[in-house]
């Protein structure tokens, strides 16, 4: 720019116009434009065109290589700092990726289950100990950091209502604190309280979720102060009720709904047996076969990319309980499974291994729409609900 300035007589308006056009590839770029004016301005100023030439095909060269070369130094800085921070501060540099979404590729869901099987303890979303953000904790493993979840992981819960509840538990609730004393004292709507309730947020009260949930429904709206202690009271005579314990697949599906993962146990562990009678393997397995063998696997789907320079080919990772599957779809057979490759969350596909070193991937030739066994999770939802069991699992947009 200084350049362009002082020998060419740009404007620093023209001259930053210089600098963008450097910013891209010459076959792309706009750089050429600014030939005639360049190499008029040095000539008006004295300079020899030869000299003014040279000038300028050192400012084209440096659009050619050094503008790509000192991106590619920015990020292989960013990669190995990344890198070092995840080796050797997992549950640190997890966190810190849950606080910063929505950003990336993955989703929470993927971060946590990375991050537990890189050893890192995870501890839940929890009125006692969470704060807005994913926080750190001491381990009782290994004497290293634990991770526990922020109350931002709850859905639709407002950070006006976490910052109350902190504020109101001080050193600690009391063991005979519960759901309705917790309301009062950080003053939390019904809404509030139905969401934590939802995530199964009260575990250090010793109140599970659908204890929770019954108590909330059991609150009302909230009373004038003068009248609490009455209606506290008056609820303490109603009879004890025994609800029966949810199982496994209810709860994970609640937990998806609630904060977008689980803890208890991955979906696809739950609803390994219905797909293995189909005939769908896990991923693991199924990417461990030689190359040209063709599987049959499904997963839970994490990312879904069509590169611009990838002439319509569309790429899809899939996950489950064992691992991860790259996919490639080409474009005939989108073409094919359009509405399953595009909306689906759970996807089975059948294809040949590909292998080429230590990359791995299944050519699609196949491909099914599973989401209607994610209802499988939960019995007792109505079919007219079940939808509702679809998991919130983002995919990177493309076009």
């Amino acid at each position: 720019m200084k350049v362009a300035i002082a020998a060419a007589g740009f404007t620093p308006t023209e001259a930053n116009g210089l600098r963008r056009a450097m910013a891209t590839f010459r076959r792309f770029g706009t750089i050429h434009g600014f030939r005639d004016k360049f190499i008029d301005g040095m000539l008006g100023r004295g300079y020899e065109r030869d000299f003014a030439e040279r000038c300028f095909k050192q400012i084209e060269g440096f659009a050619d290589y050094g503008f790509p070369e000192s991106h590619a130094a920015s990020f292989a800085l960013i990669v190995y700092v990344s890198s070092w921070l995840k080796r050797h501060h997992p549950a640190a540099f997890a966190a810190a990726l849950l606080n910063s979404q929505p950003m990336g590729f993955y989703a929470p869901a993927q971060i946590v289950g990375d991050a537990r099987d890189h050893g890192v303890e995870v501890r839940p979303v929890d009125v006692s100990f969470s704060d807005w953000d994913c926080t750190l904790e001491p381990s009782m493993c290994d004497g290293g950091a634990a991770l526990r979840l922020g109350f931002r992981q709850v859905k639709g819960l407002a950070e006006e209502d976490a910052e109350a509840i902190v504020a109101a538990r001080g050193d600690g609730f009391c063991d005979t604190d519960d759901v309705g004393a917790l309301a009062r004292r950080a003053g939390l709507d019904r809404r509030a309280l139905e969401l934590l309730a939802g995530a199964d947020a009260f575990g250090s009260l010793g109140v599970g979720r659908r204890d929770a949930l019954w108590a909330v429904r059991g609150l009302g709206e909230a009373p004038l102060p003068l009248f609490a202690a009455a209606e506290e009271a008056e609820r303490g005579n109603e009879p004890a009720v025994t609800l029966p314990q949810a199982a496994l697949g209810e709860q994970v599906a609640d937990d998806y709904r609630a904060v977008r993962l689980s803890l208890k146990a991955h979906p696809l562990t739950v609803l390994r047996d219905r797909l293995a009678a189909d005939g769908f393997r896990q991923t693991a397995a199924a990417t461990a076969f030689p190359h040209d063998r063709r599987v049959k696997t499904a997963g839970l789907v994490v990312t879904r990319q069509r590169p611009g320079s990838a002439s319509g080919v569309i790429f899809i990772t899939l996950e489950d309980e064992s691992g991860h599957a790259n996919l490639i779809v080409w474009p005939k057979v989108f073409e094919r499974f359009r509405k399953t490759v595009l909306q689906a969350t759970l996807i089975g596909i059948s294809g040949p291994v590909q292998r080429e070193g230590a990359v791995v991937h299944i050519l699609a030739e196949r491909l099914w729409d599973l989401d209607p066994v994610l209802g499988d999770l939960t019995a007792d939802l109505a079919p007219s609900r079940a939808d509702e069991a679809k998991f919130e699992v983002y995919s990177r947009d493309f076009h």
